[in-house]
């Protein structure tokens, strides 16, 4: 009965795609002329049936698209490869699962844990409001354009780290984003450093829509494969969608805001209902998938389902394995904020919860999780800065310049046009040699003191000429000890293998950073000031920062920019002081919450901006 009713279903919905009503089936061909004025197809009542035929069709069609199936016979396989069959949870394709044309259905134990391990047991309405309404989109602001915006507290985390990859596209692969096909970062050689003076002059002054598109696809498709484990993306989409989401004017976001009017998320048969995925095992197929629904990504779900889409690709059961705690949800209480598990997994592919580098053993054969290789895009947190953690080098010195930057409560972004800030300052690495070379032969257990003979291999290695009167200095008590021997090089001319900058600016350092917080908020900048205007407007933020970064070892003097005149009799002198003020005018250091961030990875550094302060809350 069901079977026939279903083959029902599809004659109506057939009969109603056809341009003219059908004739009714006859058991015996008709004769030409042999129907007469009155026969029973010209009738009311055959009338009545053709009326109620295509009634049932639009009803049939209508029901057959709310749940997901396929809309005719004909187009029953378009939506799927056969990679895209795959499983994308923690098992096969066999266990329930339905798949249907626009994806693969998940199972009701697999829809429970994912609603479990992002949201955990009762969730407030607030927390679940604040993700189910926010797109991936760009910033329409002018100065912003190259921003993906964010109107509330919540999913910053996962818009954080989706902009950090942007960015890499945008300012180190600008030429790729004029290319149709992926040209993913693996197959990408060396690296490219590309620099401006303005954020919004040189760089991002040619950006066009399909350009921001393309970059925002790599970088969807690169974390997903990063969580992957580089051998398999799933794609998380909607089923109300129906198989007509795969054409370019249907994917339009007045229709998809329509087709999730009513739509809520309250529970895991409610993700169950609205979820469908797809699994990839190329970045080449992927691609193209991705590309096809980034309208649905800019749907108020949008941040939600590419969250859904990471953890799928990694797995749930290897998330709660990445985790030091499996039982607290990836969406902290009380504000829904993401948690530094969902962060680390899309910065790095892997759910776990720490920033240190490697692995931390704990007594009772325990031990905590933290990163373990070098990534694309780094991260900071003003939580070292207060001492209740600490970055290791895989996130603070990425491959890139560009940080996610964390604080107690949103995610924002810093970032440089020039990957030169990342270099270690030219006088840094010479000490770093020269120690190198001298703890080599400490032979006193790390006391810092070494031999006469192996000072003088210390000097070889490292082509350090000292004048005579200097070397018998260091060498009368019979052995070296590091911290006179650093005053020799501090005072030590550069050409000779020393210290000593002539420029006196003893490899100090100064670039530029650029800091962007999605979330619109009124701010009045520089410019609207200088302007007189005292309107505020909504819009992201984006700050120019100028760093300055002076040695580890900079006497304090060079600290604040302050070039002392040879002969000033070390600052007793007044005059000498009112010299020195007249040689260097430094703009005053400013501060504010994110230097203490910035010098979580340049120590000492000191930043200035024109206009608000940057803001990470």
């Amino acid at each position: 009965m069901a079977d026939q009713e279903e083959e029902d279903l599809r004659m109506a919905l057939r009969m109603s795609m056809q341009q003219w009503p059908p004739e009714p089936k006859r058991s015996m061909p008709r004769e030409s002329g042999g129907v007469p004025m009155g026969s029973p197809d010209d009738s009311p009542e055959a009338k009545s049936r053709r009326l109620q035929r295509e009634l049932r069709a639009a009803a049939a069609e209508k029901r057959l698209m709310m749940a997901g199936k396929v809309v005719s016979p004909a187009r029953r396989n378009v939506a799927f490869s056969k990679e895209e069959k795959g499983g994308a949870a923690g098992g096969g394709g066999g266990d329930g699962r339905k798949v249907v044309s626009c994806g693969m259905e998940l199972s009701d134990a697999d829809a429970n844990q994912l609603f479990s391990m992002v949201f955990g047991n009762g969730v407030s309405e607030g927390i679940l409001a604040r993700w189910c309404n926010q797109g991936i989109r760009f910033s329409p602001d002018p100065e912003t354009f190259m921003g993906l915006v964010q109107h509330e507290g919540g999913p910053c985390g996962v818009l954080a780290a989706i902009q950090a990859f942007v960015l890499k596209y945008l300012i180190f692969f600008p030429d790729d984003l004029g290319k149709v096909e992926p040209n993913m970062p693996q197959n990408v050689g060396s690296r490219r450093s590309y620099g401006s003076e303005s954020v919004t002059s040189n760089k991002f002054s040619s950006l066009t829509e399909d350009g921001k598109a393309r970059a925002l696809v790599r970088s969807m498709v690169e974390i997903l494969f990063s969580c992957g484990s580089n051998k398999r993306a799933v794609i998380a989409t909607l089923s109300i969608l129906g198989n007509d989401a795969e054409g370019s004017d249907s994917l339009k976001d007045d229709i998809i805001t329509k087709a999730l009017e009513g739509v809520s998320i309250e529970s895991a048969s409610d993700l169950q209902k609205i979820l469908r995925v797809n699994t990839y095992s190329s970045m080449a197929n992927a691609y193209p998938r991705l590309e096809a629904m980034i309208p649905v990504f800019r749907s108020r779900l949008g941040a939600l389902l590419f969250l859904i889409s990471a953890l799928l690709s990694r797995g749930l059961d290897t998330i709660q394995a990445d985790r030091d705690d499996p039982n607290l949800p990836l969406v902290t209480a009380p504000f829904g904020h993401a948690s530094q598990e969902i962060v680390n997994l899309l910065l790095c592919g892997q759910a776990v919860p720490n920033v240190f580098d490697g692995r931390m053993d704990l007594e009772g054969g325990m031990s905590l999780k933290g990163i373990s290789t070098c990534v694309e895009v780094g991260f900071l947190t003003l939580l070292e800065s207060l001492n209740f953690c600490k970055v290791g080098q895989f996130l603070k010195c990425p491959k890139w310049p560009i940080w996610v930057v964390g604080s107690e409560s949103h995610y924002t972004v810093l970032f440089a046009l020039h990957t030169s800030v990342q270099d270690e300052n030219e006088l840094e690495g010479r000490e770093s040699q020269i120690r190198k070379a001298f703890d080599a032969q400490d032979q006193s257990g790390g006391g810092g003191f070494i031999s006469v003979e192996g000072f003088h291999q210390v000097l070889g290695e490292t082509s350090i000429e000292l004048p005579p009167e200097k070397l018998d200095h260091l060498c009368g008590a019979g052995f070296i000890v590091w911290s006179e021997f650093w005053q020799v090089l501090l005072d030590l001319d550069k050409r000779f293998g020393g210290l000593k900058d002539p420029t006196g600016s003893m490899g100090k350092k100064v670039f530029d950073l650029y800091h962007f917080n999605g979330i619109a908020k009124s701010v009045l900048n520089g410019n609207q000031a200088a302007s007189g205007s005292e309107m505020p407007i909504q819009r992201p933020r984006l700050t120019k920062l100028t760093v300055s970064v002076p040695p580890r070892w900079t006497p304090e003097e060079f600290m604040a920019d302050v070039v002392l005149p040879s002969g000033s009799g070390g600052g007793n002198d007044q005059n000498a002081k009112e010299t020195a003020t007249e040689v260097a005018k430094p703009e005053p250091p400013q501060h504010a919450p994110l230097v203490d961030c910035i010098r979580t990875r340049w120590p000492r550094a000191v930043c200035n901006w024109v206009g608000d302060p940057p803001s990470i809350v």
